[in-house]
């Protein structure tokens, strides 16, 4: 089955399956909570979907809840997120639009493009291993190791780190994005951490003196690695 005529007989199954895929990914277990929460869809809606793609045979769902992908639900679900990377990069690095809307239009244009299109737009973009975000295409030599970054609440004063990764469920918080670019946050970045409470970690960037907050519900979806 190809991601235009799932699309034409199920237009949401696409962000179904690769949402699927990105908790699984990050979290293991995908519930119809989780999501419910993800995808900001009633749970009646995800029970309803769930049960779609079941008789598409592209997820199975256990006694428990959990719900996982089937071998073509998964295959399906990668192509999605390859795609959905891609035109992030051609909107942001080639076009310039501003990367705090790139994701949602890239969402918007994901299920149209054909697998000549991408793999022309792959190759002309050197064979990217990550998003702009950081977060990194399935199958690349770096998947396992951006995945399983440390948080950047996890830090302690002093630490100097360097962003990696803004995870695909941070992406999805309102207003994170665009505070990424107003504060110029970005995967590459060295930031310092200055000191932390129940509000968030007071960082600065580089070598800069100014100082900013980043509150606990963002600094939970930044990855990072220790700066050598």
């Amino acid at each position: 089955m190809t991601i235009d005529s799932l699309h034409s007989r199920f237009p949401a199954a696409a962000d179904y399956l690769s949402q699927i895929f990105l908790i699984e990914r990050d979290y293991d277990k995908v519930t119809n909570l989780r999501l419910s929460e993800r995808l900001g869809v009633s749970k009646p809606a995800v029970t309803q979907s769930i049960k779609r793609l079941s008789k598409l045979e592209l997820v199975e769902q256990n006694r428990y809840g959990i719900i996982n992908l089937t071998e073509e639900g998964r295959k399906i679900a990668k192509e999605v997120m390859v795609r959905h990377y891609l035109l992030e990069h051609v909107l942001v690095e080639m076009l310039g639009y501003p990367w705090e809307k790139s994701d949602r239009e890239a969402k918007r244009l994901q299920v149209i493009i054909s697998d000549e299109l991408k793999d022309h737009i792959h190759s002309k973009l050197g064979k990217p291993q990550t998003c702009p975000h950081g977060n990194p295409f399935p199958d690349t030599p770096v998947e396992d190791e951006l995945i399983q970054a440390p948080r950047l609440i996890n830090t302690l004063v002093g630490d100097k780190v360097t962003i990696v990764r803004i995870t695909e469920e941070g992406e999805e918080i309102d207003g994170l994005l665009d505070f990424c670019f107003q504060h110029k946050l970005k995967p590459g970045v060295l930031l310092t951490v200055h000191a932390r409470d129940n509000s968030g970690l007071i960082v600065s960037i580089g070598k800069a003196k100014q100082q900013f907050l980043i509150p606990t519900t963002y600094a939970r979806h930044f990855c990072y690695a220790e700066q050598e």
